[in-house]
């Protein structure tokens, strides 16, 4: 059995689930967890959301620890922590639990739509994480606006500027991320407004 199996189902054993598993040439061997997801049913309030905390890092660092000097794996550090605000996306769940959420979105290829304002040789969006009508597929809505400043004046009588969409599979992302946005106001549900 390789030694990332043995990692996950050491994590997954102890109720975490695996987010990232990296080891680096210099002895570093880093994983990232987080507390499993499920989907609200149909009529339910969502679960609060949980956190990991550092007496959750410690366990399993601990159990680690014990486990890969049993199976003789060399590492020099080990570095147990939880995803951070600019958490990578995955699976197929981590989209579900994330929609309405802004991500930064790289693709395998080059994707541009001829009759919109998307370059053709574009592989980088930021964006809304939203479902595609078809129900299947997933798309990023953003605008190329330039944000207001803080503090600005924003008329209302301003017209919104146009939002453009990229309709993507799995398949197409090469990396998918949350946006390392940061709100000193709190955390707060996608699509809540800031009450100045």
């Amino acid at each position: 059995m390789a030694w990332q199996e043995i990692v996950e189902q050491t994590v997954t054993g102890l109720g975490f689930d695996l987010v990232e598993l990296d080891r680096s040439s210099g002895g570093l061997l880093r994983v990232t967890i987080d507390w499993p997801w499920q989907p609200p049913q149909a009529g339910e309030e969502p679960l609060p959301e949980r956190f990991v905390t550092v007496e959750d890092c410690e366990k399993i660092t601990r159990q680690l620890q014990y486990l890969l000097e049993v199976e003789g794996l060399e590492y020099r550090r080990l570095e147990v922590g939880s995803p951070g605000i600019d958490r990578p996306l995955r699976h197929e769940i981590d989209y579900v639990r994330f929609e309405g959420h802004v991500v930064d979105l790289v693709l395998k290829a080059p994707i541009g739509v001829t009759a919109s304002d998307v370059s053709a040789n574009r592989k980088k969006f930021r964006g809304t994480l939203e479902r595609a009508e078809d129900g299947v597929q997933w798309q990023v809505v953003w605008s190329d606006a330039p944000e207001v400043k803080p503090g600005v004046r924003v008329s209302k009588r301003r017209v919104p500027p146009p939002l453009q969409a990229l309709v993507f599979t799995l398949e197409d992302v090469q990396q998918a991320r949350l946006a390392p946005i940061v709100s000193f106001k709190g955390r707060r549900a996608p699509g809540v407004a800031d009450a100045d």
